[in-house]
C-alpha cells in the first residue's frame, strides 16, 4: 500500500511557480475539474508531443469545464521558451521545490536508464474532481492518445 494520495483522497495543495513568476496550486481550481499532468522535461520529444496534444484539445477541456496544468521541474524561463517555441496553450508550472507536489504524489521518483539510477519525473496524470479529490490517476503514461483518453474521463466525471 502506498503512502501517497490515491483515488478518493484530497489532492495535496502545494503551490508551484508559474512561468510569469506567479504561483498556482490545486485549490485555485476548486469548483471545477482539473487535470494535472507531470512530465519529465521541456523540449524533449515525448514531453513536447504530450504538451502539444493537451494544447490541441484545450478548447474541448475548457468546454467541459476542465482546467489543465502541466508540471515539470524545469525553470519558469525554460517553460516560457517551451510555450513560445511550440505555441502551447496549456498552462505550465514549475515544481522545483523539495517537498513539492510531485514529491507529495510520489511522481518524483528513482528511475533507471542505461544502468544508471537517478531521480526523475515519472510521466503521470491526475484527474481531480470539482471537490478537490483525486478522481483518476494514470501512472507511467504512454503519450500516444493520452490527452484524448484523459478528456474522455474528465467529461465522464
Amino acid at each position: 500500500m502506498s503512502d501517497f494520495p490515491q483515488v478518493g483522497d484530497a489532492m495535496p495543495d502545494i503551490a508551484m511557480e508559474t512561468p510569469d513568476g506567479g504561483s498556482v496550486k490545486p485549490s485555485d481550481f476548486k469548483g471545477r475539474k482539473l487535470v494535472v499532468f507531470f512530465y519529465p522535461k521541456d523540449n524533449t520529444p515525448g514531453c513536447t508531443t504530450e504538451a502539444k496534444d493537451f494544447s490541441a484539445l484545450k478548447g474541448e477541456f475548457d468546454a467541459a469545464g476542465v482546467a489543465l496544468l502541466g508540471v515539470s521541474k524545469d525553470s519558469p524561463k525554460k517553460h516560457q521558451n517551451f510555450i513560445a517555441k511550440h505555441d502551447l496553450t496549456t498552462p505550465l508550472a514549475t515544481d522545483a521545490e523539495e517537498g513539492g507536489l510531485s514529491d507529495a504524489l510520489g511522481v518524483w521518483a528513482e528511475k533507471q536508464m542505461y544502468g544508471k539510477t537517478y531521480m526523475g519525473m515519472v510521466r503521470s496524470t491526475y484527474l481531480v474532481g470539482a471537490d478537490g479529490k483525486i478522481a483518476q490517476v494514470w501512472p507511467k503514461v504512454k503519450v500516444k492518445g493520452h490527452a484524448e483518453e484523459v478528456l474522455a474521463a474528465a467529461k465522464a466525471l
